[in-house]
């Protein structure tokens, strides 16, 4: 297929377009810079050492549970060229309660224990507020306001990946690739020298 949607991308949606990205649920986000410039510091002897744009980009993330509701920040990292991090959304501000006020999102412990649900019309709530497209795109433009204002030429790739995050095992394993991250840097697909390429 040819087509492309908004004359950019050749489908309409990474999301998975069944799940509500509001709801309860724990996700792994990864956000890459504009082709995959190394904009936020370099890996020495398996240890980030954090540019300004580095900085930036940290301290903002650990703002991100300041400027939404109901969320909690997991293991995070900032690498030379990309962002990995856990956000956990407790329902957010009850996003998909009923008129009664029940909140009809999966029962989790630490948002973690989820079912898949079958949504339908709500496929369309994923760019609302308060979902995790919303959060993403707000920590993006943050870092990116700061950054020029203080004089940094820096761009994100357009897009972010993000992998919801199914039980204890999956945040453990997830948790323990994001603080050792540094430390494999030399093996990294998203390192410049191993020439992996985009997709």
């Amino acid at each position: 297929m040819t087509d492309k949607f908004q004359n950019k991308y050749r489908i309409p949606s990474t999301r998975l377009q069944n799940w509500d990205y509001g709801q309860h649920a724990a996700y792994f986000v990864t956000i890459c810079t504009q082709g995959r410039e190394c904009y936020f510091g370099e890996v020495v002897n398996g240890k980030m050492n954090l540019s300004g744009i580095g900085i930036i980009a940290d301290i903002l993330w650990c703002e991100i549970k300041n400027h939404a509701k109901n969320i909690e920040l997991g293991e995070f990292v900032v690498m030379p060229n990309h962002v990995h991090g856990i956000l956990i959304l407790n329902g957010n501000g009850n996003h998909n309660d009923d008129d009664n006020g029940n909140d009809d999102g999966v029962e989790t412990t630490h948002a973690l224990s989820l079912e898949q649900q079958t949504i339908g019309q709500k496929r369309f709530q994923n760019q609302g507020k308060n979902t995790l497209s919303s959060i993403i795109g707000s920590y993006k433009s943050a870092v990116s306001k700061h950054a020029h204002r203080l004089g940094f030429g820096f761009a994100w790739q357009s897009r972010f990946h993000d992998h919801i995050i199914r039980n204890e095992q999956s945040y453990h394993t997830i948790s323990e690739y994001i603080i050792y991250n540094p430390t494999k840097w030399k093996e990294d697909s998203f390192n410049p020298t191993n020439k992996i390429t985009e997709e």
